[in-house]
């Protein structure tokens, strides 16, 4: 079976950021609100594992190789809060030894007075959305918090872990080549092991689709920021294992690695979305649930049925090539080609004139052991996961 992980959506943030196109939703304004939302969350998200289990028995046998709390902004919950949660989660599943536990952080100063206790709960990498070191484009970013906030952060993650990543983003709007590597040339001097580096997309239904800036980078200035963005995290140590993550030897994003290679994740909280492979006597399929996204929403679905999931079905035979290439075809080396057939239960040879007609045209590595693009294929990514639909 796949190596399974958890994910866990805290769904609430301070402000939505313009760009942000996941399912956050405003804090609740009053502070009794806003404890009563974190209590019941706690016991949500432990109550939405507890349907995963009813539903699939066996997955109580399968260790948990890795646990990732996402947002919105997990940083908001108190150290009493995740240490509940990863309690609960422990109590009830079997975690390997060096189990990596990733909670997302965001460098406001109250946030980032919370790592130590973090820490302390069981949380052992910690990724802090830090997105810009510039206070102009954190505004125009929507970000409440500032460079300096940003620095202190860092500085308050390096006491507390010794793995951690930084979100930045680039082609932001009026930047230039001179300014991102002004930008990289300081995360690569903060410690952090892990940097991941997100291109600007205009997402639909976003404040930025609406509004679309006027000085976003042209389509050839883009594409030399990505290049710059390679070749000054390579001459550091950073090698790109992935579209947009860069790691220290070692440090690759192990909860990441899990989803780019196909393998499984329980997922609880509101929008929270898991994959879980099933085997039983009639033969091999893949389960996808879709937890609910309005938090009120969710958390009366668990009272009343005792799970937040709003959709749960299993993967057609014919759709699993597709959603396999969706994500092991971000990967840089990509994956052997036998994987296809333990994580899809379906035979490569179903694939095979594919893969021929995109090793014919450079896009995939000539590799019959390997599924894995070249660099023109990931120019082309989109195009060619389309290839298996």
């Amino acid at each position: 079976m796949p190596p399974l992980s958890i994910y866990l959506h805290w769904p609430w943030c301070v402000r939505k950021c313009p760009y942000c196109d996941f399912n956050s939703h405003r804090l609740p304004a009053s502070e009794a609100d806003r404890s009563a939302f974190e209590s019941a969350y706690a016991a949500g998200v432990l109550q939405d594992l507890e349907a995963w289990c009813r539903q699939v028995p066996e997955i109580a046998d399968r260790p948990i190789v890795s646990i990732f709390v996402g947002g919105g902004t997990p940083s908001l919950m108190s150290g009493e809060t995740v240490e509940r949660l990863l309690t609960g989660i422990r109590s009830r599943f079997r975690l390997t030894e060096d189990c990596e536990i990733t909670m997302e952080a965001n460098p406001g100063t109250a946030e980032s007075e919370k790592f130590k206790a973090f820490r302390a709960a069981g949380v052992n990498r910690l990724s802090i959305g830090v997105q810009s070191f510039s206070d102009e484009k954190l505004r125009r970013l929507g970000r409440i918090h500032s460079a300096d906030d940003a620095r202190a952060a860092i500085d308050m993650a390096r006491q507390s872990f010794e793995n951690f990543n930084l979100d930045l983003m680039y082609a932001l709007p009026g930047e230039s080549i001179a300014d991102l590597k002004m930008e990289l040339t300081e995360a690569l001097s903060s410690g952090a092991t892990h940097l991941s580096c997100y291109q600007l997309t205009i997402e639909p239904g976003t404040a930025f689709e609406k509004r679309l800036p006027e000085d976003l980078p042209d389509l050839d200035e883009t594409a030399e920021m990505g290049d710059v963005v390679e070749a000054l995290l390579a001459q550091a140590g950073y090698t790109r294992y992935e579209v947009s993550g860069y790691a220290q030897p070692g440090r690759q994003c192990r909860h990441n690695l899990n989803y780019w290679m196909f393998g499984d994740y329980l997922a609880a909280g509101p929008g929270a979305h898991g994959k879980l492979s099933v085997v039983n006597a009639e033969g091999f399929s893949i389960l996808r649930e879709a937890r609910r996204a309005n938090p009120r929403k969710w958390l009366e679905a668990l009272e009343a049925t005792g799970s937040g999931a709003e959709e749960s079905h299993f993967v057609p035979p014919e759709d699993r090539p597709f959603e396999f290439m969706l994500n092991a075809l971000r990967l840089l080396n990509g994956v052997p080609a036998s994987l296809y057939a333990e994580r899809s239960g379906l035979p490569l040879e179903s694939i095979l004139p594919q893969l021929e007609r995109l090793r014919r045209d450079g896009l995939l590595l000539a590799d019959p052991d390997r599924i894995a693009p070249t660099r023109r294929g990931l120019d082309f990514l989109s195009d060619v996961q389309e290839a298996f639909l």
